[in-house]
C-alpha cells in the first residue's frame, strides 16, 4: 500500500459562486471555452453532464505535457455546491493507485471561495505528491474567475 493522502485549498473569487459552481456539475465541457489553454476537451463517454454516475474524458495539459484522465462522477451535491470526481483512467493513475478531485463553492460573508480537495494514494513512496494538479486547479479557477469578471 502507498501513501493515503489529501490536499485541500481554497480560493477567494469574486465572481459569483453559482457560475462556478454550474460549470463543473452540469456544463464542464465549457471549462475548455474558458481555459483552453490548460483543457482541450471534456465529453461525455457514459450518462450525460450534470448526472452522477457518468463518466467524463478529460484532455488536458499539465507541466507541458498533453494528459488525458477519465472520470466518474460521483456526487453532485447542489445544496452544498459540491462535485466530487473519481478518476477512473488515464495519466495521474501511472503516478497514484486512487485519485479523487472534489471542488466545492463556499459562501462567505463578501466573497466566496471556491475549495479544491484532492484524495489520493500513492503508488510508491518516494513518488510526489499531487501539488502540481493542485496549482493547476487553482490557475483554472482564476481563469474562469477572469472569464466571468470581464464578461
Amino acid at each position: 500500500m502507498g501513501i493515503k493522502g489529501k490536499l485541500e485549498v481554497e480560493v477567494d473569487i469574486k465572481c459569483h459562486g453559482d457560475i462556478f459552481h454550474e460549470l463543473f456539475s452540469s456544463k464542464p465541457h465549457h471549462v475548455s471555452n474558458i481555459t483552453p489553454s490548460k483543457i482541450h476537451g471534456c465529453d461525455v463517454h457514459h450518462g450525460e453532464f450534470g448526472k452522477p454516475g457518468s463518466i467524463i474524458f478529460w484532455n488536458y495539459t499539465l507541466d507541458g505535457k498533453k494528459c488525458v484522465a477519465k472520470e466518474l462522477v460521483e456526487a453532485i451535491d447542489e445544496k452544498n455546491k459540491l462535485v466530487r470526481f473519481k478518476i477512473i483512467e488515464g495519466d495521474l493513475l501511472n503516478e497514484f493507485n486512487s485519485f479523487t478531485i472534489i471542488v466545492q463553492v463556499i459562501p462567505k460573508d463578501q466573497i466566496t471561495a471556491v475549495m479544491w480537495a484532492i484524495e489520493f494514494e500513492k503508488k510508491h513512496d518516494e513518488g510526489h505528491y499531487p501539488t502540481r494538479v493542485m496549482d493547476f486547479c487553482v490557475e483554472v479557477t482564476r481563469d474562469i474567475e477572469a472569464h466571468h469578471l470581464k464578461a
